[in-house]
């Protein structure tokens, strides 16, 4: 069963991005070749406006067959802001939480993003993952593209 992995919209950025692109590109070979789904919101839509167009670009090329697309919901929402209310996070935070609760609710394999600060955080992981045990959600798994290469293959 193939993974089917959540991206927040710094992933996307990342295809881009000097420091980011020899570990975000190839994840995304990955997609363009069936080995994996990602799912994405409408919420990684709309901070991907702004974007510049290559940007956009990057998600508009992969196969719609490998594509999950999910929408924010009420829970989510509701979700996101018990994130908030337990501190793991400030309340400038709340699009990241969103992306978070999204993922959860979507019971993704993994959430992956390049955003150290606010999401691949252990000590934010932790915050997140006991407000998804205190209100009855699954735990999630959150990493960055860097922990999904396949060092076997190099």
């Amino acid at each position: 069963m193939k993974q089917r992995i959540y991206i927040d919209t710094s992933v996307v950025g990342g295809f881009y991005d000097i420091e980011f692109m020899e570990y975000t590109r190839p994840f995304f070979e990955k997609i363009k070749r069936g080995e994996i789904i990602i799912m994405y919101s409408n919420l990684l839509e709309k901070e991907l406006q702004n974007a510049p167009e290559r940007v956009k670009q990057v998600i508009k090329e992969l196969p719609v067959e490998n594509i999950e697309y999910i929408e924010i919901s009420d829970e989510s929402i509701d979700l996101a802001q018990k994130y908030i209310d337990e501190n793991v996070v400030g309340k400038t935070s709340f699009e990241d939480c969103l992306h978070i609760a999204l993922a959860t609710m979507n019971k993704a394999d993994i959430l992956i993003s390049w955003n150290f600060k606010h999401i691949v955080n252990m000590t934010k992981i932790r915050g997140y993952n006991s407000v998804n045990l205190k209100f009855g959600y699954p735990q999630i798994d959150i990493r960055s593209p860097r922990e999904l290469i396949d060092y076997e293959d190099n």
